[in-house]
């Protein structure tokens, strides 16, 4: 599975049109993913204080059926491997979401289901 931090306006326009976008496809050509072992590092470092943050999780398998590219490129800034995905992504295979905020001590935490 991949996840996506996604902005809340992103997650509704999904799910009225039936596929996930964001500023980075329309800007860099593909949709910023994570492993779930990226997700709290990237929460901290992009999202400090968001209340308002979805957590998606996506099958790369249903993209990759669906004819999505999923590429593992290496940024620099964070020195290891990242998923890029290659085109918008459709609700088939967005398997779950979960509110994703900061406790009471500002720290992100993983929704207990992963």
């Amino acid at each position: 599975m991949l996840y996506r931090i996604a902005e809340p306006q992103d997650w509704q326009h999904a799910q009225l049109t039936g596929f996930f976008t964001s500023a980075d496809l329309k800007a860099e050509g593909f949709i910023h993913s994570s492993e779930r072992s990226q997700i709290l590092e990237t929460a901290r470092r992009y999202y400090p204080g968001r209340l308002d943050l979805v957590l998606l999780e996506w099958d790369e398998d249903a993209l990759i059926a669906a004819g999505v590219r999923v590429e593992r490129e290496w940024v620099e800034s964070r020195q290891e491997f990242f998923a890029h995905v290659f085109g918008p992504v459709p609700l088939t295979a967005i398997r779950r979401h979960w509110v994703f905020a900061p406790d009471a001590t500002g720290q992100f935490r993983l929704p207990e289901e992963l």
